[in-house]
């Protein structure tokens, strides 16, 4: 069986919807999760990847309008993708779809990697310029699945590393604190229902219209955001979780259809007994709920019940 390389989950640690009024961002691999480009050798494929092979058929002409649009920057070998995909190509993927850690990043990436015949290495000294670049050619490939894209998810899954989001046209590799065995756990708190991106941008824009909202993204979103990154980058948790309390707080009062009715009352919880924080993984609706504890044990007995994944200790 021909298969390619391994593209990983990410997740946005910080930033969700800010980012796109162009807040800063952090968004992390996450190596759990994994999807690779495969041929099957005979047509007797599972369901799962017939269904892959059929949403990349349905791609192709995505893409053969962006290959022909002289503005877009790179070039793909439509020809061999299009005898792959006859042949059985599809994404055998673990990423799970609709809980916004990358599934069509994953994916995006992989195709960039395979297909695409002027691209940027990954491999190869990645500067300011060369980021920028794919992350404008990712948000066009991407918006197939998403409406609109930032190209945040695929750029994060085709370099593997940390990036650290100041603005729109200003994105750079950044050191995260290694991990230990501390007490403390960013983790993973699985909704049960997976989450669409498109109608939660379309609330979150729709949200915009209301001057008080936007003031509220402006004067106190960015900046507990934005304080939140810096703290994590430099490793001063204490701080971190001062400006988590907060930023927890705003998004639960003005973020709520994007929070699961069912998880309200979990996530105030955490704010009241501060055994806990959460925050939204990606753009919410379902999916994954982003959690912050700075004793896990703690938190893990207060959520008893919920299906938790640590993605990094400290």
């Amino acid at each position: 069986m021909k298969k390619g390389p391994l593209f990983y989950a990410k997740v946005l640690l910080f930033g969700e919807y800010g980012i796109i009024k162009d807040s800063m961002g952090l968004s992390v691999p996450y190596n759990f999760y994994q999807g690779a480009l495969k041929m099957p050798i005979s047509k007797k494929a599972d369901a799962e990847a017939k269904n892959s092979n059929f949403h990349l058929t349905n791609y192709i002409a995505y893409l053969e309008e962006l290959n022909s649009n002289p503005n877009f920057k790179v070039e793909f070998d439509i020809d061999s993708l299009k005898a792959d995909i006859k042949a059985g190509l599809y994404f055998d993927s673990s990423i799970p779809q609709g809980y916004g850690v990358g599934s069509s990043g994953a994916l995006v990436a992989a195709l960039y990697d395979r297909y695409a015949l002027n691209k940027i290495d990954a491999n190869s000294s990645v500067n300011k310029n060369s980021i920028q670049a794919l992350k404008l050619i990712f948000g066009e490939m991407e918006s197939h699945f998403h409406g609109k894209s930032s190209g945040i998810d695929p750029l994060i899954c085709y370099l593997n590393i940390p990036l650290l989001i100041k603005s729109k046209s200003e994105i750079n590799p950044v050191g995260i604190p290694e991990m230990t065995q501390g007490n403390g756990a960013v983790f993973l708190l699985d909704s049960g229902t997976p989450g669409e991106t498109e109608p939660m941008v379309n609330i979150f824009m729709e949200k915009c219209k209301n001057e008080g909202f936007r003031t509220m993204l402006k004067d106190q979103f960015v900046k507990h955001n934005d304080a939140c990154i810096n703290s994590f980058v430099k490793g001063e948790f204490t701080n971190l979780f001062k400006e988590l309390k907060s930023l927890s707080s705003l998004v639960l009062d003005n973020f709520k259809p994007m929070i699961p009715t069912s998880f309200h009352s979990i996530w105030k919880k955490g704010i009241d007994t501060e055994d806990y924080y959460m925050k939204l993984c990606g753009s919410g609706g379902g999916g994954y709920i982003l959690g912050f504890a700075e004793n896990f044990e703690k938190a893990e007995k207060a959520l008893k019940g919920h299906k938790l994944e640590v993605i990094y200790r400290f």
